[in-house]
């Protein structure tokens, strides 16, 4: 008996999804300015950034909501008042903390001061004056072991009243009445009131996971579905839904990244990072440029419209780091310097979250995390145990093989000895451009410089000194004068990170 055979149910295709698909030619810079504001400012309010924030994304939220989740994996949630885009996060990145009003980062006291305040205000009705909240705060902070709030300290108030300007500054508070900065300098003579508008103070902070479940804070990352940052395989997953999944997160790599370097990825991500497909969205969504290297790739904001932090930029560090920048390219060009193999983005993730889950107030749901991850370990990520200066004659060449056989990639080392004295001979040469108290200690300015490279991928901090990484070579015959009343290094037009500065020569396909 012959069995008649049955048709296997199709299989569902790939369908590329086209950004600003029904967005005509004269409109897409505005829909692209909607994207870049929002990218730049995830909440947005009737006041916050500007007044006419809010109607730009209203007009484009429809096909923001088609757009952003497809081609990022972000959630618009839209209402009467806000626009919150709800982003995913692949690393823990520290270069965008909430400002106190001198502009200085928020610190664990004041994000604690905030986040109670927002608790506050969900208890309250439509109005509350500022000793009302302060008093809540309080004593809710009594009850977090290392945390407390006196509000006969100066210093606890002002903390307190930083994190009560960030909420104003968005509107989930408007003055009805009095003065917060002359509450915080006496709290016996000055008061205010606040009307508080509910809608916003919801939108203000919109975990995308239950907090009290969370076991790491590597469970914030990740979209949850294949797209997790620390390599989650999806094996249960579709084909499709993987391949869309790396395609959405390799997009946003680049989006939040100032460079995208392919040695600090998995391999997974190799083919997306490198396809057309991903500078075809990027540009379209985004209005900016792709620009590729033999190392990596690189989203080019020539305008400033999208980055929240320019560099080449004006300051005493921005300025000694450019300088900075430019003697350690010209120094790894020489024969004889060291190259040592940088820890991946996987490695890093993992020192950092090993330090946070430590910090935590209840360790006890951590200590295996932290058993497993022993000093050692974490002092040696990527093979870089710490380096002495007379250990450098002992590290292996460009290009050696790991005991697999693998080519592994290594990177010019520069001792700390080194960028200290360079910075001494910038401070000396260049000192009449400066700030008096940075240029009179030059350690703590390099110290401030070699932060800010990092933080642009330009080098990498490792125990003993730091790796000179391929962005860096863009600064090479980097030239500076000191001026009368002007910056020493004159600011340029753009802050691509891609694009040559000064008379800097062309850039060939391989920088380092």
């Amino acid at each position: 008996m012959t069995q008649t055979p049955t048709a296997r149910p199709a299989q569902p295709t790939l369908t590329a999804h086209r950004v600003a698909a029904d967005v005509g030619p004269l409109e897409l810079a505005d829909y692209q300015k909607a994207v870049r504001l929002l990218l730049r400012h995830p909440l947005v309010t009737p006041i916050w950034p500007d007044a006419a924030a809010l109607p730009l994304v209203r007009r484009w939220a429809d096909r923001l909501r088609v757009d952003l989740p497809e081609v990022l994996g972000y959630r618009l949630v839209t209402s009467a008042d806000t626009a919150r885009l709800v982003r995913v996060q692949d690393e823990l990145d520290a270069t965008q903390p909430a400002l106190t009003r001198a502009g200085r980062p928020f610190d664990r006291r004041r994000y604690a001061y905030l986040v109670l305040a927002l608790a506050a205000l969900g208890r309250s009705g439509t109005q509350i004056t500022l000793s009302e909240l302060a008093e809540s705060v309080a004593a809710d902070a009594a009850r977090v072991d290392g945390l407390g709030m006196d509000t006969e300290r100066k210093a606890d108030r002002d903390a307190f009243v930083d994190a009560i300007a960030f909420l104003e500054a968005r509107g989930a508070l408007r003055t009805a009445d009095g003065n917060a900065a002359a509450w915080a300098g006496d709290p016996e003579k000055a008061e205010a009131l606040y009307d508080i508008d509910r809608g916003i103070t919801g939108a203000v902070y919109q975990p995308n996971r239950v907090l009290q479940h969370l076991r790491s804070v590597t469970e914030l990352l990740g979209d949850g579905k294949g797209g997790a940052a620390r390599g989650v395989s999806g094996t249960s997953l579709s084909g499709n839904t993987q391949r869309r999944s790396a395609a959405r997160r390799a997009r946003r790599l680049v989006l939040e990244q100032p460079a995208v370097y392919y040695t600090d990825v998995e391999e997974s991500l190799h083919g997306q990072l490198r396809g057309g497909a991903l500078a075809e969205d990027l540009e379209r969504l985004t209005g900016l440029v792709m620009e590729r290297r033999a190392e990596g790739v690189a989203l080019i904001d020539v305008s400033g419209r999208l980055s929240d932090a320019r560099f080449p930029a004006g300051g005493t560090v921005a300025q000694a780091a450019v300088l900075l920048a430019a003697k350690i390219a010209e120094q790894v060009g020489k024969p004889g310097v060291a190259r040592l193999p940088a820890a991946s983005a996987a490695e890093r993730l993992a020192a950092a979250a090993a330090r946070i889950d430590g910090a935590l107030p209840d360790r006890g749901g951590f200590q295996a995390v932290l058993d497993a991850l022993a000093v050692d370990d974490l002092e040696g990520l990527g093979g870089l145990a710490a380096v002495g200066e007379q250990d450098l004659d002992a590290a292996e060449p460009a290009g050696a093989r790991d005991g697999d056989g693998a080519r592994e990639t290594t990177y010019p080392f520069l001792p700390d000895a080194w960028l200290r004295a360079a910075m001494h001979r910038l401070a000396a040469e260049f000192g009449a451009g400066m700030s008096s108290d940075l240029r009179d200690d030059p350690d703590r300015l390099t110290a401030q410089a070699v932060v800010l490279l990092a933080s642009f991928r330009l080098v990498a901090p490792v125990p003993g000194g730091v790796l000179a990484l391929p962005l860096l070579g863009r600064y090479r015959s980097v030239t500076a004068q000191v001026k009368t009343r002007a910056p020493a290094i004159p600011k340029p037009t753009q802050p691509s990170l891609f694009e040559t500065v000064s008379q800097t020569p062309a850039v060939e396909e391989s920088t380092l």
